[in-house]
């Protein structure tokens, strides 16, 4: 079992950030940020977020084990057909990688390779169900393994999307596939995060929520422009737009949404694009 499987299901609240591989092959910079989140209790490694191409998340996984981090290895589903997939969640395992986010991934017409063509062979579920079947000891064709691994598994949750009976119908999709934890996106209402709290806690599947830094006002347009399931709401806007400092503004929304997660969530994945230094503050209750 992993360090991060063990806290949560001892009911500890836990923290965990996020590292993007490099755009090159030096895994320097991606070691660089970790060093400043030896705080948290996991690092995700994001896999070609945003449909941009970066170095594989399972080479930084594994450097992250070697520098004594515990990390979750984000898969998605848009570029490896589910061949593919299994080969990669496999090598994972051999490398002593215990924790996973499973995701479907965005559309590479909105990355930097827009000719390249999405593969999506498989959604999250169906990848959920796959390693399941993997740590039964069978691949997805029914082959038997010489072994099976064993995974810590995630999935993304969108609690402020719309409409609410469709998120919840993929929420149970998720719970039925046997997700161990949920990680949100962004929520910026608590009674959004409420909401779902409530829907799932009968399941006793430990939600960790999504808090965004908001560094500007023009990043929380950008959120409600772009990026489907994330909705920063019009005060909030305001008080980015009225404040002299607009990133120490955005650190108190982000700790008022941790303050939030304490109450209502198990615990909270911090989204600070390369301000992982403001961690500490976000933190303090």
């Amino acid at each position: 079992m992993s360090g991060l499987a063990e806290k949560l299901k001892a009911g500890r609240f836990v923290i965990t950030a996020e590292v993007a591989p490099p755009k090159g092959g030096d895994v320097a910079p991606a070691l660089k940020t970790a060093e400043k989140l030896k705080h948290v209790d996991a690092i995700n490694v994001t896999d070609n977020q945003g449909a941009c191409m970066r170095m594989s998340p399972v080479a930084v996984a594994r450097c992250l084990v070697e520098e004594g981090f515990e990390p979750i290895l984000q898969l998605t589903c848009r570029d490896r057909n589910r061949m593919a997939l299994q080969s990669e969640l496999l090598g994972a395992a051999a490398l002593g990688i215990k924790n996973l986010l499973v995701l479907t991934g965005d559309h590479p017409r909105f990355g930097d390779h827009k000719a390249s063509r999405p593969v999506f062979d498989l959604d999250s579920i169906q990848l959920l169900q796959g390693i399941r079947k993997l740590e039964s000891g069978f691949d997805m064709a029914g082959n038997a393994l010489i072994s099976s691994p064993g995974f810590f598994v995630g999935t993304a949750a969108a609690p402020a999307a719309e409409p609410q009976d469709l998120v919840l119908q993929k929420i149970r999709k998720k719970i039925a596939a046997g997700t161990d934890f949920f990680q949100t996106q962004a929520v910026f209402s608590r009674t959004q995060v409420a909401a779902f709290s409530t829907a799932v806690r009968a399941e006793k599947i430990p939600v960790v929520l999504g808090v965004v830094l908001l560094k500007s006002l023009r990043m929380a347009e950008f959120l409600n422009d772009q990026i489907p399931g994330v909705q920063v709401p019009q005060d909030l806007l305001k008080r980015l737009d009225d404040a002299d400092d607009s990133l120490a503004e955005g650190v108190k929304i982000a700790r008022e949404m941790v303050t939030w997660a304490r109450d209502l969530c198990q615990g909270v994945h911090l989204m600070t694009f390369g301000r992982e230094d403001l961690i500490p503050q976000i933190m303090t209750e």
